[in-house]
C-alpha cells in the first residue's frame, strides 16, 4: 500500500529497470503528466523540459489544437491501412508538400523509416533515371551522423555504440568528414546517387556546418546529377528559427526527410517530400507501411503543418534562441568551453575536468530542469518552442548553479 509520504519514483525506476531491455540510460525521473514546457513526475515534482522529446515536442506538451485534432479523429476513424483512402490523407499530403515546396509526399511513421525510404528511393532513382548499373549505387554520408538505428542505417554510422556487433553491414555508403566540401566532392563518382546529410548534426552535439558548406553541397549535387537528401527529422519544423535548417543558407534539397515534430508529440509521423521526378519512381507494391499516413496521424500532422504555416513558431525559435545564446555564452569560461546555438537548439561542451555531461544532466534534474547528454561532456538543450523568456532564464540560471558546483 502506497501512502502519501512515500516517494513513488524509486520503485517505478526499479520496475522499469527490471522489465525493460537496457537500450537506454534514462535519468531517474518518472513523468506522469505534462503541459506546455513543464513536466510533473509521479511524486508531484515539476520539471522544465529542455529536451522536448529530441524535437518531437516542438509545440510543447498537449498543445490544445493538436489535442483537439486527435480527440476529434479518435471519435471517427483511426486506421484504414493504405489499401483504402481516408478523408484526412490528401489534405495532409497536399499541405505538407506545399510547406516543403515539393510535388509529392510519402508518409511513414518513424524517422528511421523516412531515412530508409529516402535510401530506397535514391537507389531506385539512380537505376531508373540516372542509369547507374544494377547493384552499384552508392550514397555519400558524413562522419558523426545519426539517421536512426535500423541495420542499414547503423551500417554507415561512425558511433561504435550504435554500430558494433550488428553486422554484417549493408554496403553502398561512403563516409566523409562532416563540413568538408572537398572530401565530399572527391567521394562522388559516376555511381553516386545521393548525398545524405543532417544540415545540423543533433546527436553529435548540435554541430553546425561551416558557412557555405550546404550551398556547396547543393551546387556539387546539381553539377554531378546526384540527389541532395536533407535529414531534417530533428532540425526541421521550426526548431532552428526557420521551417527547415537548410533555409538559413537558402538551400533547397531534392528530398526532405521529416519526422519527430510532425506528429505533434502525440503519434509517430514521418514523411519524405520530393518532386515527382524523384518520388515518382515508386510504383504500387514497391514500398509501403500499414500505419503510414493513418487517419489519426494525418489529422494531427495537418494541424502541425497549419501551426507552422503561420510562421509564429519559427519566429519564436529565432527570437528566443538569441536570448538562449546570450545566456549560454555568458557561461563560457565558467564551466562551459564551447557553445553552439541555432534557434532553440544548443550544444554545450562542459569542461571535462569539471564533470561529465551525464553528471551535469543529473544535477540539472535535481534543480528541476531536464536535458540530455551526448558524447562525454556535451549536453543538448532543445526546449519546446512555447517556452517563455523567463523559463529560458531559469534554465540558464540553474545551469550556472550546476557549473559553479
Amino acid at each position: 500500500m502506497i501512502v502519501d509520504d512515500i516517494l513513488r519514483t524509486p520503485g517505478a525506476v526499479r520496475d522499469a529497470e527490471r522489465w525493460t531491455a537496457h537500450n537506454y540510460h534514462p535519468l531517474p525521473v518518472v513523468i506522469s503528466s505534462a503541459e506546455g514546457a513543464w513536466l510533473t513526475d509521479v511524486d508531484g515534482r515539476r520539471y522544465l523540459d529542455c529536451l522536448a522529446g529530441y524535437s518531437a515536442l516542438n509545440f510543447g506538451h498537449r498543445h490544445p489544437r493538436l489535442i483537439a485534432a486527435a480527440h476529434a479523429q479518435l471519435d471517427r476513424l483511426t486506421l484504414t491501412s493504405r489499401a483504402f483512402i481516408h478523408d484526412q490523407f490528401a489534405d495532409f499530403c497536399r499541405e505538407l508538400a506545399e510547406l516543403c515546396g515539393k510535388d509529392l509526399v510519402l508518409p511513414m511513421n518513424t524517422g528511421a523509416e523516412a531515412v530508409e525510404t529516402g535510401i530506397k528511393v535514391a537507389r531506385k532513382w539512380g537505376y531508373q533515371v540516372k542509369g547507374v548499373p544494377a547493384g552499384q549505387a552508392n550514397i555519400v554520408v558524413a562522419e558523426g551522423n545519426f539517421h536512426g538505428r535500423t541495420t542499414t542505417i547503423v551500417s554507415f554510422s561512425t558511433d561504435e555504440d550504435a554500430r558494433a556487433d550488428f553486422g554484417p553491414y549493408t554496403p553502398g555508403f561512403t563516409v566523409v568528414p562532416y563540413g568538408d566540401l572537398d572530401a565530399l566532392t572527391a567521394a562522388i563518382d559516376e555511381n553516386t546517387v545521393a548525398v545524405l546529410l543532417e544540415p545540423i548534426q543533433g546527436e553529435q552535439g548540435v554541430v553546425v556546418p561551416p558557412e557555405g558548406y550546404l550551398p556547396g553541397v547543393r551546387q556539387v549535387c546539381t553539377e554531378r546529377n546526384v540527389l541532395f537528401i536533407a535529414d531534417e527529422i530533428q532540425s526541421g519544423l521550426g526548431r532552428t528559427g526557420a521551417t527547415f535548417a537548410c533555409d538559413h543558407e537558402g538551400v533547397v534539397p531534392d528530398m526532405y526527410l521529416l519526422g519527430k515534430a510532425l506528429g505533434g508529440g502525440i503519434v509517430p509521423v514521418s514523411a519524405v517530400a520530393a518532386n515527382s521526378d524523384v518520388l515518382g519512381v515508386l510504383k504500387p507494391g514497391q514500398h509501403g507501411s500499414t500505419f503510414g499516413g493513418n487517419p489519426l496521424a494525418c489529422a494531427v500532422a495537418i494541424e502541425v503543418v497549419r501551426l507552422l504555416a503561420t510562421g509564429e513558431f519559427q519566429r519564436r525559435s529565432a527570437e528566443l534562441g538569441e536570448r538562449l545564446r546570450a545566456g549560454l555564452e555568458g557561461l563560457l569560461g565558467k564551466g562551459l568551453v564551447a557553445v553552439r546555438v541555432r534557434g532553440l537548439w544548443a550544444g554545450l561542451d562542459i569542461d571535462p575536468a569539471l564533470m561529465s555531461g551525464r553528471e551535469a544532466c543529473e544535477r540539472l534534474a535535481e534543480r528541476g530542469v531536464l536535458a540530455k547528454d551526448t558524447h562525454g561532456s556535451t549536453i543538448r538543450l532543445a526546449p519546446p518552442l512555447v517556452i517563455t523568456e523567463e523559463e529560458i532564464d531559469l534554465a540558464v540560471a540553474q545551469l550556472a548553479e550546476v557549473l559553479a558546483g
